[in-house]
């Protein structure tokens, strides 16, 4: 078992005037370690190419999860989705990408741009077997995984780029290849990756797409651990425990709230020194305590946090804002968004009276709300997300 795990991240852009996407990424998990990722282009755009391209990813990553062969993925395929009257077939372009125990990936590619492999930050020219199925020419490779790899699957929206506007053939797969080449010397995201391309398509296109536009990023890496402090424990003579667990924890270390931060430095035998410069105007300022990675404010900081998650989930509109500004808030997702895999919460159970002001601007039931909300749309960006209460 190998230590490495497997960051996922996609973002689409819609053809222009189109309200759905005529591409569709789909993921699935097979245990920890084993997941299929299928991105498939509907002929078209709109909603027939939406419904084509959903079914189609739903088939292949489930019945691929389930231990088919590739022949019966197409075949099934085939035989399900209905005929396009104009163009006389059925069929949406797809790609998978099956991580196996995090290991190798087998790539399976039918008429969807080549799936680009960063290695080292410089293209990396995998192996390809064509095959025949159905009367459809499909690639397949099978690639050892390496620390630091990151594929880039997409639709042919993205090479479609430009053309007429900036580019008279579009953007090609190189120009392409050498611009994620560039980004990841970053220590950006899968889902950043994803969206980056997928913005600079639409820049490229005017902002009046011609296409779908769909990029799916997956970047390899070791598994990273953050671990968070938050709030006092409604015990105070489980101060010296918690703060013992937390601190005993490999990785990096959080700390969110006045009260809790006062306890570490006591616990610690060290000054709390705080700031009294607002990097944000909707954000309190951080402090600095030796030993500890970031202290900020608790419940208005988190409060930001989980609304940059929740963008980050949808459209990721935010990321040029929190990935570059200082305020505590941008620095926690920086932490959790891009650098985390494994996510430990320490959370006290204390009841702070100023939290109970119904006039506070923030849908709070005490922490345990915050908390909640952060977990799970942290576990839906695939993190490993633990939460102990004191």
């Amino acid at each position: 078992m190998n230590n490495l795990c497997a960051e996922i991240g996609y973002k689409s852009v819609n053809h222009f005037g189109e309200q759905l996407c005529g591409d569709h990424v789909d993921i699935v998990n097979q245990g920890e370690d084993s997941t299929v990722v299928v991105l498939a282009d509907g002929l078209g755009s709109g909603v027939k190419a939406s419904i084509l391209s959903t079914l189609t990813s739903k088939i292949i990553s489930t019945m691929m999860a389930e231990g088919l062969s590739l022949e019966d993925c197409v075949s099934t395929i085939a035989a399900t989705l209905p005929i396009c009257s104009v163009r006389g077939v059925a069929y949406s372009t797809f790609t998978v990408i099956h991580l196996v125990n995090n290991s190798y990936a087998e790539i399976i590619q039918y008429d969807n741009p080549h799936v680009i492999l960063l290695r080292n930050g410089v293209n990396f020219d995998y192996p390809k077997i064509e095959l025949n199925i159905e009367n459809k020419k499909i690639y397949r490779s099978s690639v050892e995984l390496h620390e630091g790899d990151v594929f880039v699957a997409m639709s042919d929206g993205c090479p479609h780029a430009g053309i007429g506007l900036s580019y008279n053939f579009g953007w090609k797969i190189e120009e392409i290849t050498d611009y994620m080449s560039a980004l990841c010397f970053g220590e950006y995201s899968a889902k950043n990756l994803a969206t980056m391309l997928v913005d600079k398509c639409n820049e490229l296109y005017g902002n009046r797409p011609g296409d779908d536009a769909t990029a799916c990023v997956i970047k390899i890496r070791k598994r990273t651990s953050v671990n968070i402090l938050f709030g006092p424990p409604s015990n105070r003579d489980d101060a010296d425990r918690m703060m013992a667990l937390f601190f005993s924890k490999e990785g990096k270390h959080i700390i969110c709230g006045g009260t809790t931060s006062s306890i570490a430095a006591k616990y610690l035998g060290k000054p709390l020194k705080a700031s009294l410069t607002f990097e944000a105007s909707d954000v309190p300022p951080t402090a600095e305590l030796e030993g500890v990675d970031l202290v900020t404010e608790g419940v208005i900081t988190i409060n930001k946090v989980i609304e940059y998650a929740k963008d980050f989930l949808a459209d990721n509109t935010a990321y040029e804002y929190w990935s570059f500004k200082r305020d505590g808030a941008s620095l926690i997702c920086r932490y959790l968004f891009d650098e985390a895999t494994d996510i430990n919460f320490y959370v006290g159970r204390a009841i702070n009276p100023a939290h109970q002001n119904p006039d506070l601007p923030i849908n709070f039931n005490i922490k345990m709300n915050l908390v909640r909300e952060l977990s799970e749309a942290l576990e839906k960006m695939g993190k490993r997300v633990k939460v102990s209460y004191f």
